[in-house]
């Protein structure tokens, strides 16, 4: 068993929750916006072998204080970094957590030694098309409070996917699902932190994606919705240190279904990056 310090650091609109474990270069765990760090449960320790892994929760979700107000994410984890004294990382973060590490990644160049994206779109980058399914009901559940019918719907939405029903999704993944996203959904973080959330970044990274110099692994579930396997392709062709990898069997959280796929996917991906000043 390998030893886990846990903590939390006030960040000044309320407290994260973090765990490290492991010695060696730093890997950053950011977690989906409908699961927590618990997602990472089949990661972190197999990790922390060779690194010095941090997993955390964001503001309003897990252990980590609701939020209160509109959060600047990547704020957030600046904060935390700067409190463990990391200086340099390796950054995986899934859905909008892709999303503000492809942003930090720009913001402060210096800091990532790679990054690994899984079902992220870039800040910016404008979804278009057909809404997925069950989207319209989730949305009014939520406006009349219905908790728990609103949980299972987006968990159908990001979960389970467009292609598949909930009996054909591990139940005991999708159970786990439901107890993490119930967090947020209860403290309603989406329309308080994120729905107009503080320092975007100007201009977006979907206008400047070419300046991502440091190695990428763009990670998307065959499962997905067209267009965010349509992004993970752009991505991998603009970012100039790129490569992509689509995971079968898996929708929007592919790290999550399927670890024993993602985890060696990863590993090799990091024993091969090299930062471009290296």
């Amino acid at each position: 068993m390998t030893d886990i310090t846990t903590g939390t650091l006030n960040v000044g609109g309320g407290d994260l929750y973090y765990e490290t474990a492991g010695t060696g270069e730093a890997l950053v765990l950011s977690h989906a916006a409908f699961l927590d760090s618990r997602m990472f449960d089949a990661q972190f320790e197999a990790l922390a072998r060779d690194y010095r892994v941090i997993r955390y929760d964001m503001r309003g979700f897990g252990r980590s204080s609701p939020a209160t107000q509109p959060v600047c994410r990547r704020e957030d984890l600046r904060q935390l970094l700067d409190h463990l004294g990391v200086e340099r990382a390796h950054l995986v973060g899934c859905s909008m957590s892709g999303t503000l590490l492809l942003d930090l990644a720009l913001e402060q160049p210096d800091q990532p030694l790679s990054l690994t994206v899984v079902g992220a779109t870039p800040s910016g980058y404008e979804l278009t098309g057909q809404p997925p399914r069950y989207v319209m009901e989730m949305i009014d559940a939520l406006q009349h409070g219905d908790v728990a019918r609103a949980n299972e719907l987006q968990i159908r939405i990001w979960l389970d996917g467009s292609y598949r029903e909930p009996d054909q999704v591990d139940s005991a993944l999708r159970e786990k699902a439901l107890a993490m996203n119930l967090i947020p959904v209860r403290q309603g973080t989406f329309f308080i932190a994120d729905g107009q959330p503080a320092c975007p970044l100007d201009p977006p990274a979907m206008d400047r994606l070419e300046d991502i110099r440091c190695p990428v692994l763009v990670v998307a579930g065959a499962l997905e919705a067209p267009v965010m396997l349509e992004v993970a392709e752009m991505m991998a062709a603009r970012l100039p240190n790129a490569r992509k990898v689509v995971i079968d069997g898996a929708a929007h959280v592919p790290s999550y279904e399927k670890p024993e796929v993602f985890n060696p996917l990863l590993l090799g991906f990091l024993r091969e990056a090299q930062p471009a000043d290296a």
